[in-house]
Order: structure tokens, then C-alpha cells, then sequence
């Protein structure tokens, strides 16, 4: 339930850090947090959860940058190591999207990967 001293683990773009923060002002609840946490599924092995909490487990990391928050449970982070965490808007729509240097391949959309 610590901020971990891996922080450097996982990245936190500029402009997720934005939009984490503006999704949190605009429910209006300033103890929300994206949580990332990833399962088994989608068509390449593993998934990519995104759901806002506001609660932080004991085996959760906290992820800071400006005045967003990203938890990430242990086990997930085992497979998330070295991510980087974005926000990309272009013509295709707008998502984040997480640069993941474990994964071995992923799906077109993104949002499945495998190891």
C-alpha cells in the first residue's frame, strides 16, 4: 500500500498524467485512481484493464505523477515492468496506451499482449 522505490518501473506520460487527472476533476471524486491490472484473456494471452478505484489494496503500487494516480497490484506489475504509460489522441479515437517491453508480441488493437 506504499508508493514504491521502483517508481521508475513504470511511466507515467505527460499527457496520461492530463487525462488521469481531468477524468478524476470531472467525476469529482478526488480520491479515484486509474487502476491498471492485467488477466488472462483478449487474442494475445494477457489483457490490459483500466477501472477508476478508490480504494489502494495492500499489495497495490502507487504510480504519481502531478495530481494523477495509477495503482498497480504486484502480480500485474510483474508483467508490466518498465511500461510506459500514455494517452494518444489521434484521428483513429483517443485511449491510453501502454508501451510494454515484455511483451513479446500484441494485438492490433492494443490491448492484449503476450509474454
Amino acid at each position: 500500500m506504499s508508493e514504491t522505490k521502483e517508481a521508475a518501473l513504470v511511466t507515467v506520460t505527460d499527457s496520461a498524467a492530463r487525462r488521469i487527472a481531468a477524468i478524476m476533476a470531472s467525476e469529482g471524486d478526488a480520491t479515484l485512481k486509474l487502476r491498471i491490472a492485467v488477466s488472462g484473456g483478449g487474442c494475445s494471452g494477457f489483457q490490459y484493464g483500466f477501472t477508476l478505484d478508490d480504494s489502494i489494496h495492500e499489495d497495490d503500487r502507487l504510480f504519481e505523477r502531478g495530481d494523477a494516480v495509477v495503482v498497480i497490484d504486484e502480480t500485474s506489475l510483474e508483467l508490466l515492468k518498465g511500461c510506459e504509460i500514455d494517452f494518444v489522441e489521434d484521428l483513429g479515437g483517443a485511449s491510453f496506451q501502454i508501451r510494454n517491453p515484455n511483451a513479446q508480441s500484441s494485438c492490433g488493437c492494443g490491448n492484449s499482449f503476450s509474454v
